[in-house]
């Protein structure tokens, strides 16, 4: 009998090859809809650890219920972030393979049969999956899975089959690798941003084979409202400072993106208020956001999202651009420690 609580099947008529780890932070109901998710999955092979990172509103309850549709363990422990949080999940698990998920997230019912043909067929050792929006997200929710997603922001990035910028790294919201990669590289890292990053440059450095599958996609919620996704990419713009002085080398023109984007903005707009000309400064944003607006409306099939799209897209350029330059100077130039930027942003 394992540590923690055992919640689960009286009987499996099969081993254990799949290990879906969750770690959750005061989301009970998004935790609901994620198992109720896993639940429907047509591959059947696998168990789900759910690992509470200290939260305040626990998600035990939730898990109780799902004990008879699913091999599901629950851990309760301190807070100590997202990736010590799965390596804890990792060290209690049982399968070949150790797949993650965020708890804001939820799967197609083939999403697990998906993952299980494309590591048979490509041979990876490692793999990242993309994300979309679901019919049932509210509008911003949509603007801002678009924002992104899209190829009119650097979000367009993440899930492309084509690799601009060097080797593609998996995030963690949708994560899977072979036991044997957990081992050697011993886990994710202690850091609050950037973790999953950091654990994909060193997979690909330890000469495992990391790839994307574009067809194992999840529907990814991300945050509900523009002041909390401002947050999230600010936290994700200085966690690339983090991530190039762990890695020297990985720092790559596309990360310049959103800090010169942001910059861009500044100027012009301060050029707007003391030349009557100014205004001029701001075509190429003009044009920037009207790409967006059409573009987004026609890929959601509405409008008004389309016009949330590019506030949320200039929230995730600024957001990332000005968390960029931040991290620049605090780490850079003041050579403040790792942890510093993070002392009243993380978890907030």
């Amino acid at each position: 009998m394992r540590s923690g609580v055992f919640l689960g099947m009286s009987s499996i008529r099969y081993s254990i090859r799949y290990s879906i780890i969750v770690a959750v932070y005061n989301r009970p109901d998004e935790m609901d809809e994620l198992l109720e998710s896993l639940s429907q999955q047509t591959l059947r092979n696998f168990e789900v650890v759910v690992v509470e990172d200290g939260s305040q509103q626990p998600s035990k309850a939730v898990c109780d219920r799902y004990a008879g549709q699913l091999e599901i363990s629950y851990f309760a422990k301190e807070n100590s972030g997202p990736g010590l949080s799965r390596n804890y999940g990792c060290d209690r698990a049982r399968g070949e393979v150790f797949l993650f998920l965020d708890s804001d997230c939820t799967v197609p019912p083939t999403w697990l049969e998906v993952v299980d043909h494309g590591l048979h067929t490509t041979g990876f050792d490692a793999f990242g999956g993309p994300d979309r929006e679901h019919d049932a997200f509210s509008p911003l929710q949509k603007a801002i899975s678009y924002a992104m997603t899209s190829v009119l922001t650097t979000g367009g990035i993440r899930g492309s089959k084509i690799r601009v910028g060097g080797a593609f790294h998996p995030r963690s919201f949708n994560m899977g690798m072979r036991r044997e990669v957990y081992t050697t590289t011993h886990g994710f890292s202690t850091m609050r941003f950037g973790e999953d990053i950091d654990f994909s440059i060193r997979m690909v450095k330890a000469g495992f084979q990391v790839g994307l599958l574009p067809e194992a996609w999840v529907y990814h919620k991300r945050r509900t409202d523009l002041k909390k996704f401002f947050k999230q990419v600010h936290n994700s713009g200085m966690a690339r400072i983090n991530l190039t002085l762990r890695h020297p080398g990985t720092l790559k023109l596309t990360h310049f993106f959103p800090a010169a984007f942001t910059v861009y903005v500044a100027v012009a707009l301060l050029y707007l208020v003391i030349h009557p000309l100014g205004v001029w400064a701001l075509l190429p944003l003009a044009v920037w956001g009207a790409a967006i607006a059409l573009h987004a409306s026609l890929r959601m099939r509405s409008a008004s999202i389309g016009v949330l799209a590019v506030l949320a897209s200039m929230v995730q350029m600024i957001g990332y651009g000005t968390g960029f330059i931040r991290g620049l100077v605090r780490r850079v130039i003041l050579n403040k420690p790792e942890g510093y930027a993070y002392q009243n942003t993380f978890y907030k």
